[in-house]
């Protein structure tokens, strides 16, 4: 789990780093008065040598931090914290700060031949936004996290394609084109996911969705035909009422008195005109329905 690592202003390290060297300076200006030249010679050889090492040991815990980034600090190996704060900073020396981004990240997925619900191979595809939320999980729970997301999200695409339909065809089933369900199911499911990487998933949407190309034209031909069969029935409907309401009509005005026969003769007659396809051609009747 991540952990807060020691840190303190950079710039107060430097500070006092600086002013330990100036005493450094200061006290080997008083001690060399009076000596010799080798006494200040051997003195100088050793101090020097040792102050550049231990200079180069505390210099090593120095770093800089950019905003939306993160350091985990390692002290040989051991996980001693993460740094989240961006500026100037200053942590154990010699220790490892390996950078993570906590960037707002997303890739678009493969597109994807798989079977959906009812057995029809369809291409599939989504975009996938996401951020590293625990510096730790994401450094130490997985070999490489952005890797990691990338495969689960596909498996989470392909889990999801085969447990919904392509179509409903009025079923009482969600569909893979029931955007906001299939978003909300796929960001859930991808979230549970990626936790173990220390990711947060925020959204997931479908950028393609069709037909595979083998049933593409057979597939389009049931959607065109599944159109006029709705079409043709709302036409019906339609003419139905229309020719229920001029019976009506012109029996509460009285306009004609129609038999049962002339009754069907009529809306026969109006079904034709209402329901077809083409325009109708007119048939004057000089006659009547009975000879």
């Amino acid at each position: 789990m991540e952990k807060r690592a020691f840190r303190v202003s950079g710039f107060l390290a430097l500070l006092i780093l600086l002013a330990a060297v100036g005493t450094y300076g200061w006290y080997t200006a008083l001690w060399v008065r009076g000596r010799t030249a080798e006494e200040v010679g051997v003195y100088v050889g050793i101090t020097a040598s040792a102050t550049a090492i231990l200079l180069a040991v505390l210099a090593s815990g120095f770093f800089i931090l950019n905003p939306n980034e993160a350091r985990v600090v390692q002290f040989f190996g051991r996980y001693v914290g993460s740094v989240k704060r961006a500026g100037f900073h200053y942590t154990y020396p010699l220790t490892t700060k390996r950078r993570i981004s906590l960037r707002v990240r997303n890739f678009e997925s493969n597109r994807l031949k798989v079977s959906d619900a009812d057995g029809n191979p369809v291409d599939i595809a989504a975009v996938v936004v996401y951020r590293v939320v625990d510096s730790a999980r994401a450094m130490f729970g997985v070999d490489d996290h952005l890797q990691y997301v990338a495969i689960q999200a596909e498996a989470a695409v392909r889990h999801m394609a085969t447990n919904h339909p392509y179509e409903s065809h009025g079923e009482d089933r969600i569909s893979l084109r029931d955007s906001e369900e299939i978003s909300q199911e796929l960001t859930a499911e991808l979230r549970e996911r990626a936790q173990l990487a220390g990711v947060e998933v925020v959204e997931t949407r479908l950028t393609h969705l069709a037909y595979a190309p083998e049933i593409a034209q057979v597939m389009l031909q049931r959607q065109q035909a599944n159109a006029v069969v709705a079409a043709r029935t709302r036409i019906v409907d339609g003419a139905v009422g229309m020719v229920h309401m001029a019976l009506d009509r012109l029996r509460d005005e009285g306009v004609v008195d129609l038999d049962e026969e002339r009754k069907a003769q009529m809306v026969a007659n109006l079904l034709v005109v209402l329901c077809g396809d083409r325009a109708t051609q007119p048939v004057v009747n000089t006659g009547t329905l009975y000879g």
